[in-house]
C-alpha cells in the first residue's frame, strides 16, 4: 500500500476578516480548508482602523510560512489591497455584504485593484467564502501532496455525486415515442 502523504504543520492559509461580524460568513471558508486539511489561522484586522497591525501580520504570517491570504471584508473592503500591497504571496478577497447596495461595493473594490497588485476576487458572501477555501486549497496544493490527495478524493466525491443523481432522475424517465 502506498504511503499517505504527510499533512502540512504549521498554518499555510492565513484568514482575515475585517470584524467578528463576518465569521459567520467566512466558516464555510474555514470549514473547507478543514475537511482538506489545509492547516490555517484567523484573525480580525481592518484596513483602516489598524493599519500597522495588518503589516506587522502580513510580515510574521509570510515569514511562518503561510503561503495564502484569504481577506473577506465589506463596504469598501480595503482589507486585501492593503495584505497584498505588503506580500508577493497570493492574496483572494471574498467580497462581504456589510452595506444597503448587497455586497456590490465591496466587490467592486476587490475586483478593482490597480495593475501589478492582483487580488484574486471570489463571489460576494457564503459562495465566495467557500470557493475561498477550495481555491486557497488548489494554490497550495502545489507544494504539498497531501492537500492535492484531499483534493482529488473531494473531486472524485462529488464526481460520484453527481453521477448518482443523474442515475436517479434517470430512472424518473419514461419512453416516450411519438409524442
Amino acid at each position: 500500500m502506498a504511503k499517505k502523504p504527510a499533512a502540512p504543520a504549521g498554518p499555510l492559509v492565513a484568514i482575515l476578516m475585517g470584524s467578528d461580524s463576518d465569521l459567520a460568513v467566512m466558516e464555510r471558508c474555514l470549514k473547507t480548508l478543514e475537511v482538506l486539511g489545509v492547516p490555517f489561522e484567523v484573525s480580525v484586522l481592518s484596513a483602516h482602523r489598524t493599519p500597522d497591525e495588518v503589516e506587522a501580520y502580513v510580515r510574521k504570517a509570510e515569514a511562518s510560512g503561510v503561503e495564502v491570504f484569504v481577506c473577506a471584508a465589506g463596504g469598501a473592503a480595503h482589507l486585501a489591497g492593503a495584505v497584498v500591497a505588503r506580500t508577493l504571496l497570493p492574496v483572494l478577497g471574498v467580497p462581504l455584504v456589510a452595506s444597503p447596495l448587497g455586497g456590490l461595493d465591496a466587490l467592486l473594490a476587490t475586483v478593482q485593484m490597480p495593475s501589478g497588485v492582483p487580488v484574486g476576487t471570489l463571489a460576494v458572501g457564503e459562495m465566495g467564502a467557500s470557493n475561498a477555501g477550495y481555491l486557497a486549497a488548489r494554490i497550495v496544493s502545489l507544494n504539498h501532496p497531501a492537500v492535492r490527495s484531499a483534493l482529488e478524493e473531494h473531486r472524485t466525491q462529488m464526481v460520484r455525486g453527481v453521477l448518482e443523481k443523474n442515475a436517479k432522475v434517470r430512472g424518473r424517465s419514461s419512453a416516450r415515442s411519438g409524442a
